[in-house]
C-alpha cells in the first residue's frame, strides 16, 4: 500500500521530495500503485524506492534516480526516462507503449 506521506511530499515535485529523502534517509520508500501519471519528477531522488503497479504514464523522469527501484508492472507509457539511472532497478512487466 503507498505511503500517503510519501506521495503527497513526491507530489509536491522532486526538490521537495529530495529535501525530504534527506531528512529520512533511512524510511524505506513504498509507492505501490502510486498514481504519478504526468508528474514532474525531473532528477529526483527514487533509489531504491518500491513502484510496484505505480501509474507512471506521461512522467516526466528525466535525470531520475531509480538506482534499485522495484518498477515490476510499473506503466511508463510515454514517460520521459531520459538520462535517469535504472541501474538494477526491476523492471519486469513494465509497460512501455500502448498495445491497441
Amino acid at each position: 500500500m503507498t505511503n500517503d506521506e510519501q506521495l503527497r511530499v513526491l507530489l509536491q515535485g522532486a526538490m521537495a521530495w529530495n529535501k525530504w529523502r534527506k531528512e529520512h534517509p533511512d524510511d524505506p520508500i513504498d509507492l505501490r500503485e502510486a498514481n504519478l501519471s504526468g508528474a514532474n519528477l525531473i532528477r529526483a531522488d527514487l533509489h531504491g524506492a518500491v513502484l510496484t503497479g505505480a501509474d507512471l504514464r506521461e512522467a516526466d523522469l528525466i535525470e531520475a534516480d531509480l538506482r534499485g527501484a522495484d518498477l515490476i508492472g510499473a506503466d511508463l507509457r510515454e514517460a520521459n526516462l531520459s538520462g535517469a539511472n535504472l541501474r538494477g532497478a526491476d523492471l519486469r512487466g513494465i509497460y512501455l507503449w500502448h498495445v491497441e
